[in-house]
């Protein structure tokens, strides 16, 4: 993932995809799950949003939560999926608040604000929290993770939530947190900005490096082929909509990564008509069927 600078001037640089590597030949002896869990913290640009600050470090103090990024990683490594570690939850948070942002600056409000007269800093602790514990659930297993979730995090982040918010106002956070992890599902349906916007944000982690893992498996079916075509995905400020996101792709198969996985992640949701997506194949290597492509269609 990768931007120099956005409109609003932040960075957007990428976050870097270390996580583990998976199993097989060559691969380095696993350490044991409290060495794993140790080196496992988010981090993020608060931009001195002190309930913010607070639930990360709730989140990077607790060993559960750790743990939970721990097993999802082993079971992506046993389905042979793409790096689910804390390393895919740093990468889903920065782009997820990067989105948000974008957005408030250019004057669309997110539900905290609209429904509940509360803060963008509110909507910020939503997304956080959704993009934190949206994938905990495969930690017990990838069929209805998002249901597993659920589960784990209505407990945990009503804990991590108690010193933040008073009541009412923190079961409000925790249903929409609630809300953004189950909308991220193929047919998630979110109805909040909030929601698609950590949708959104999980399917960007797709940038080199981080979705080759069943083709060096030998797995070579479209969704690996697609996924290893992407080079760069970078985030800025569009001209027309608050969000603009391009996609380099190496090879067309990568057009199948963007209009089956991201496209039906934007589709129906209210981050909808606030995001353009160009997608542009490089290089001289194969024959061109397509050269570019965009969301919504026609526009450009």
């Amino acid at each position: 993932m990768s931007a120099g600078k956005g409109r609003d001037g932040c960075d957007t640089e990428p976050v870097s995809s270390d996580g583990t590597n998976p199993p097989g030949a060559g691969a380095p002896q696993r350490k044991p799950p409290g060495e794993a869990v140790a080196e496992a913290r988010v981090r993020v640009p608060t931009r001195g949003n002190r309930r913010l600050e607070a639930l990360l470090d709730a989140v990077n103090s607790d060993p559960q939560v750790g743990a939970w990024w721990y097993m999802a990683q082993i079971t992506s490594e046993r389905l042979g999926m793409s790096d689910h570690s804390w390393v895919h939850v740093q990468i889903v948070l920065n782009v997820a608040l990067r989105l948000l942002r974008l957005l408030v600056k250019e004057g669309v409000e997110p539900a905290m604000v609209t429904d509940h007269g509360m803060r963008e800093r509110d909507a910020e602790v939503v997304v956080a929290a959704g993009a934190m514990f949206h994938d905990v659930g495969l930690s017990i297993h990838r069929a209805d993770h998002e249901n597993y979730s659920l589960f784990l995090a209505e407990r945990k982040l009503r804990e991590l939530l108690a010193d933040i918010y008073d009541e009412p106002e923190r079961t409000v956070v925790l249903s929409e947190a609630l809300h953004t992890i189950i909308g991220h599902r193929r047919r998630g349906a979110p109805y909040t900005l909030e929601g698609g916007v950590v949708r959104v944000a999980d399917a960007l982690d797709m940038a080199q490096g981080r979705s080759r893992i069943p083709v060096e498996a030998g797995r070579v079916g479209i969704h690996a082929l697609s996924a290893a075509a992407v080079d760069e995905v970078e985030i800025s400020a569009g001209e027309e909509r608050p969000i603009r996101i391009d996609i380099r792709l190496n090879n067309s198969a990568g057009i199948f990564q963007v209009d089956d996985l991201l496209a039906t992640k934007i589709r129906g949701t209210p981050l909808e008509p606030h995001v353009e997506v160009v997608a542009e194949v490089e290089g001289e290597t194969e024959k061109r069927l397509l050269t570019s492509f965009r969301l919504p269609e026609g526009e450009g």
